[in-house]
């Protein structure tokens, strides 16, 4: 029996999905262990064993495949417990970490403190050396003067060293040569250079990124190679693969050496999921929408493909890795309701987390979460939650619900309503975000819906977007760990070019053939077949940032090349943008390879529906701005094509539906609730 098994770490539970070679899955939530995120991941598979009869160290050793999402790089920079690093970089330039772009993130806020860098001043060492933008050396590098900051480095302790050097993305020598010496006198020390992690143009997103990696390099280090040797012992021998922030996976080893690169490890395998869907038939164009204990995250699948960006920030460090384009909002079941400066109610972004959680977990839990709301409101049965293996304390929710709303001056539902309502209102903003600020219509997309909490919030925040379609599958709660076990391994790699003059075709082929070169070798150890996709960042002459352009398919030998390239880009400048430029000079910035080695792929959770409908298994009181009673069915047990007319309640053991007044849900057999939204009318 050949197994797999995915793993998704989040800020309240560690999700486990496993898959057979028959086709059954198994799902499991265990509680996720802060503090060591490999005890929640073990006494998940310990779960998911038990389920299937068999004992842990059975189970490990018929799996071939584990692909593992986790929070550590995510949580470690937001909580500022990332590793002391220290910084070596051209005499003269120890400042452009934090002087940034010269622009603040939020510059219409003239009281805003400046974003502390991740590496103090006094870690911040020149080297006398210096390469020009054209890859020639203007000052040789000079070993005094690095023994010299290596030495102080090496006295100061630091676990991490970063090397960023002016234009080492045109020429590594300088930085290689750095490295090398800092690991012969800090032997124990997690050491990157910027020419690996981003050789691109743009001196603070290049250094921004390169010390976010060395940064988290020593966390994610430990972590993973702890995990890795816990699995051992627990009787697993094959790869343990991480899904990176693009979406695709990788080994330990790619992982460590690109630690930054796991910062959204977890919301790109919900990405991964909705993309597999859309393959299986749902839409082309979905709004993903996962929303989990701590925040929800919400990305665009347009035409069957994610988009990927190269700006995004965790706390104050950017790193423009190649990502997957994610909104995240601090909005999730365990977000904390309160009175803000105003007197008004406020959702998030404080979470109750994992420990000690909502106040009806039992745990000690003060704040009102939004799960108090959803339990106090009717929506959660105390006694079914993680399939009776936890009950919660409707009594501890209803008394810090009765705390705030004697704060605001009403009733105890009523305040439970605020919170559901508010919350609603700010994930609907983020749905915006992803969508209307990016020019897309929301619309005319599919909202599909997952992660534990997001049934009891879709059917109100589609309503409020006017989207009029909602599709929550039945494993909705741990998708994001399915989704992983259905995507790829994936290498990214890039290379910047000339900026101005035309594009030279005989460096840009050069590029290509080195960095294809260089993804095969780090896909070296798979034996599986391996495809490569060429794309090119550009842009007009007087634009300051650049748009992917795909250039798969393209007659490389052909010579109208340079007319052809900037044909794919035109074009793609008018699909984001509406028009093109064409009597301006096409600029192609970055050249760009994905290297992706293709792994066998899982079948969808699909429940064994009966022909039957299935009828309501109770009825419970609930409040719709007015208490009502309403049906409540077993989600496991609809039958194939069965219509359930809201208001009604559908729940399994994982995962709860709301559907309110006049929408109307189907079960669709390939294993997901359609819900049709009952949308208002634009006012007149």
């Amino acid at each position: 029996m050949s197994i797999t098994i995915g793993i998704d770490v989040g800020g309240t539970f560690t999700d486990i999905v496993v898959s057979t070679a028959g086709g059954q899955t198994v799902i499991a939530k265990a509680a996720t262990t802060p503090a060591d995120q490999s005890d929640g991941v073990l006494d998940g598979i310990a779960l998911a064993a038990e389920r299937l009869g068999l004992a842990p160290a059975d189970l490990l050793r018929t799996t071939s495949r584990i692909v593992h999402g986790t929070t550590v790089a995510t949580n470690a920079l937001l909580e500022g417990k990332s590793a002391r690093v220290g910084l070596l970089t051209t005499e003269g330039h120890r400042d452009v970490i934090e002087m940034r772009e010269g622009l603040k993130p939020d510059r219409y806020n003239l009281r805003m403190t400046p974003p502390a860098p991740l590496v103090p001043r006094r870690l911040r060492l020149p080297v006398t050396e210096r390469i020009r933008a054209d890859g020639s050396v203007e000052i040789a590098l000079d070993p005094a003067s690095l023994q010299a900051a290596i030495d102080r480095l090496r006295d100061a302790d630091v676990q991490a060293v970063a090397i960023c050097f002016l234009h080492a993305w045109r020429n590594p020598d300088h930085e290689q040569r750095a490295a090398a010496a800092v690991r012969d006198r800090l032997p124990g020390a997690y050491v990157t250079t910027s020419s690996d992690v981003l050789p691109q143009i743009k001196e603070f997103e290049r250094f921004s990124t390169t010390v976010a990696n060395a940064a988290v390099g020593p966390v994610i280090q430990n972590y993973l190679g702890r995990l890795q040797s816990r699995l051992r012992e627990a009787g697993y021998d094959g790869e343990l693969l991480v899904i990176l922030s693009h979406g695709g996976v990788a080994s330990v080893a790619e992982a460590t050496r690109l630690a930054a690169g796991t910062a959204l490890s977890g919301p790109a395998g919900g990405v991964a999921a909705s993309v597999a869907l859309t393959r299986n038939g749902l839409a082309p164009n979905v709004i993903s929408f996962d929303m989990g204990g701590t925040s929800t995250d919400i990305a665009v699948v347009r035409d069957g493909q994610p988009t990927l960006s190269g700006d995004k920030s965790v706390a104050s460090a950017r790193i423009a890795l190649p990502s997957l384009d994610i909104v995240t909002l601090g909005a999730g079941g365990g977000s904390i309701g309160k009175l803000d400066r105003s007197g008004l109610l406020a959702v998030g972004p404080e979470s109750a987390g994992a420990m000690p959680g909502p106040a009806c977990y039992g745990q000690g839990g003060a704040g009102a979460t939004v799960t108090d709301a959803n339990l106090v409101l009717g929506y959660l049965d105390p006694s079914n939650f993680l399939g009776g293996r936890r009950s919660l304390d409707l009594e501890a929710a209803t008394e810090v619900m009765a705390k705030l709303a004697a704060e605001l001056g009403i009733e105890t539902d009523q305040a439970a309503a605020g919170i559901h309502r508010v919350v609603n209102s700010r994930m609907a903003d983020g749905v915006r975000v992803a969508t209307v600020r990016r020019g897309v219509d929301p619309r005319g997309y599919t909202l599909l819906a997952f992660g534990g909490a997001a049934g009891l919030h879709i059917t109100a925040v589609a309503a409020e977007l006017g989207i009029s379609r909602v599709v929550v599958p039945v494993a909705a709660s741990v998708l994001s760990a399915w989704g992983m076990l259905n995507t790829d391994l994936r290498v990214e790699l890039s290379r910047s070019q000339g900026q101005s003059g035309g594009i030279d075709i005989t460096a840009l082929k050069a590029a290509f053939a080195t960095m294809e070169t260089e993804g095969r070798n780090r896909l070296g150890w798979f034996d599986g077949p391996v495809t490569l996709h060429r794309s090119a960042d550009m842009r007009y002459g007087e634009q300051v940032f650049e748009i992917p352009v795909p250039l798969d398919g393209i007659a490389w030998d052909d010579a109208a090349l340079p007319a052809i390239l900037a044909d794919r880009f035109h074009a793609a400048h008018e699909r984001l943008y509406t028009y093109a430029l064409r009597d301006q000079e096409a600029v192609l910035v970055n050249a760009r390879v994905s290297a992706i080695g293709r792994l066998p792929q899982v079948a969808g959770v699909v429940a064994d529906a009966p022909s039957t409908a299935a009828e309501p298994k109770a009825e419970r009181q609930v409040y719709l701005g007015g208490w009502t009673r309403v049906p409540v069915f077993d989600f496991l047990r609809l039958a194939r094509d069965q219509i359930i007319r809201g208001p009604a309640v559908i729940e399994s053991d994982t995962t709860t539906v709301l559907l309110r007044p006049h929408d109307v849900a189907r079960f669709d057999p390939r294993g997901w609730l359609d819900v049709a939204i009952d949308v208002p009318p634009v006012p007149a």
